[in-house]
């Protein structure tokens, strides 16, 4: 019988994965004056901007290469429903919140799923299993 199991869970990780590091990416580049005045704006604490940049930047090379995938897409997912309600649903879901609302539906499907048996992860559980 055949199983996809272990292909699509090697790829499926990969769109809101590499959409998370590039968002991360582009908070530091950018300069994170700009990242932190914005999330001031909002009267959020300015760590917040930081600890958003550094899960969306780590995080998401984690999950590229398949590590801690289901801790990061919890995270990813509490982004996403905050990044909805302070500034999304005030520009409406066109041009507003379509791609958080992205991310967050497909955060619970690799928070359950995992990364898959050819990630890091998967492959190191192969590993550990063949040397015991």
């Amino acid at each position: 019988m055949y199983h996809a199991k272990p292909y699509w869970n090697t790829h499926h990780p990969l769109c809101p994965t590499i959409i998370c590091t590039l968002h991360g990416y582009m908070k530091f580049a950018g300069g994170f004056e700009q990242t932190a005045g914005f999330t001031a704006s909002l009267s959020l604490p300015g760590f917040i901007a930081y600890a958003v940049a550094v899960i969306e930047l780590a995080g998401g090379i984690l999950s590229l290469i398949g590590l801690g995938t289901r801790i990061v897409s919890v995270l990813i997912a509490i982004i996403m429903l905050g990044a909805i309600f302070t500034v999304g649903l005030k520009k409406g879901f066109i041009g507003g919140y379509e791609l958080d609302a992205a991310l967050l539906a497909m955060a619970p499907s690799l928070a359950f799923t995992g990364s898959g048996a050819y990630s890091a992860e998967g492959l190191q559980k192969k590993h550990s299993r063949t040397a015991s």
